[in-house]
């Protein structure tokens, strides 16, 4: 077992490492862009309070190991925060977890997501014994989309996810009404395609 707050992961492309203080400004201008936001579960943040708040509950998350935020870092770049990839609600005694993401507008479109989603499923499935999550032995990874996002939608069926359900005009964000198209994904499908 790793501990979250310890946790790097690379991949070809990326690092993925715990948020820190450093990276307010960068999860700023992502959270607060409306394209980015657009299929949220909440509107554009609105100041860069809301990115210093979030990093203090992600210290306690991690401590806990109840909830895993990743930022994507890319290689070679200024280190700044690209994107964040997050493990949460974890749940030991059911061994699942749910997963979301985010991704600045300008790094969109290049597979960068699709990397990263694939190097945490993997850590995250790996359950030999010194693995950083083979404490929790997840055996389930579930996504909330709305389903008018057909990219997050298509990035999630390209990993193996199926879609398993359809929660009719379950969120309501700035007075917008939304549906969510739930998403699961198995240990024993995820290892049978690697």
């Amino acid at each position: 077992m790793t501990p979250f707050a310890e946790l790097r992961i690379q991949t070809p492309r990326l690092l993925l490492r715990p948020l820190d203080d450093g990276d307010a400004d960068a999860l700023f201008a992502i959270f607060s862009d409306p394209a980015v936001m657009r299929y949220w579960s909440t509107p554009p943040w609105a100041d860069t309070a809301q990115a210093l708040r979030l990093l203090e509950g992600e210290r306690e998350a991690l401590a806990g190991r109840r909830d895993l935020r990743l930022g994507l870092v890319p290689h070679g770049g200024d280190g700044r925060v690209v994107g964040t990839l997050s493990l949460y609600k974890i749940n030991a005694a059911c061994r699942s977890a749910d997963i979301g993401y985010a991704l600045a507008r300008a790094e969109q479109g290049r597979g960068l997501m699709n990397e990263a989603l694939a190097a945490v499923i993997d850590c995250a499935f790996d359950h030999r014994p010194g693995a950083p999550f083979d404490d929790l032995q997840l055996n389930r990874i579930e996504a909330d989309i709305d389903p008018r996002n057909a990219a997050s939608c298509r990035a999630l069926e390209r990993l193996g996810f199926q879609r398993e359900g359809l929660l009719r005009e379950r969120w309501i964000v700035a007075g917008e009404v939304s549906d969510s198209a739930m998403y699961g994904l198995l240990r024993a499908d995820w290892m049978a395609r690697r």
